[in-house]
């Protein structure tokens, strides 16, 4: 397993590095935010806690809810600050590659941004067919990533990786420096000890 982990990784640094090239179209309607301050949130939530329950919409059209996978599958939650941002554009397709890595780990990865659904349908179609399921928590604004604590004084989400088991117990929070995509390798470490 640490070996495909290694290929993963590998890979999807040499995707991040293309995945702007995916369409010029898509190159050119990359906003460039610069560096920001890494972390500018409070968490509410805390590893060994109950993870708050959501629905949110979903570009699919489907209403997502949290409960909907308690007892069932082990939740990767992947907070993004903003669509049409370089790290964001390149963090997403790249779990693309590792999608039977968190099938294997009975996990189920959603994706969550404030930005609306129109804004999230078109950037999403740009960065090509993702697995997993893309929730908006646009209105009431950033409810959910509130809730958890994530919700920057912008009204950006941070980046931030949350790892919920079945029983719907938070076992892993990871509020990266926004700046940065997280670490896939940690992330596989987390849901491999779940197993």
């Amino acid at each position: 397993m640490r070996i495909k982990i290694l290929v993963a990784t590998f890979v999807i640094c040499f995707f991040a590095s293309n995945a702007l090239a995916l369409s010029e179209a898509y190159k050119e309607n990359i906003f460039q935010v610069g560096k920001l301050k890494p972390v500018d949130s409070v968490l509410k939530v805390k590893v060994g806690g109950k993870a708050p329950d959501f629905t949110l919409k979903a570009v699919s059209g489907k209403k997502v809810s949290l409960k909907d996978y308690t007892g069932k599958k082990n939740v990767v939650l992947s907070f993004v600050p903003a669509a049409w941002t370089p790290v964001c554009s390149d963090q997403w397709p790249g779990y693309n590659i590792v999608q039977e890595m968190f099938e294997a780990n009975d996990a189920v990865l959603l994706g969550i941004t404030v930005d609306n659904i129109p804004t999230l349908y078109s950037w999403t179609n740009q960065m090509g067919k993702l697995w997993f399921e893309v929730l908006s928590d646009f209105w009431p604004h950033g409810a959910v990533a509130s809730r958890y604590g994530i919700l920057r004084s912008d009204g950006t989400a941070e980046r931030a990786i949350i790892i919920i088991d079945k029983k719907r117990i938070i076992q892993y929070i990871d509020v990266h420096d926004i700046n940065e995509r997280p670490d896939l390798e940690s992330i596989m470490r987390q849901l491999e000890k779940l197993r």
